[in-house]
């Protein structure tokens, strides 16, 4: 493991469970389609349908 990806889990860990499940949500946004699981994909569709939906939070909210 990287020493930056040593700190993001060091981090990442000092969140609530609802913090982390946000975390998790973003970084699967970033993941480039083409280089994720078949799981992943259908996340990240899943994510992007709520979205559009209006269904999420938005960070500034939960973190201010």
């Amino acid at each position: 493991m990287s020493p930056t990806t040593k700190q993001i889990v060091n981090a990442v860990e000092l969140l609530s469970e609802t913090e982390q499940s946000l975390i998790y949500e973003l970084i699967i946004r970033m993941l480039p389609d083409d280089k994720a699981t078949k799981e992943d994909i259908a996340d990240i569709r899943a994510a992007r349908a709520e979205y559009k939906r209006g269904e999420t939070v938005r960070l500034e909210d939960i973190v201010n």
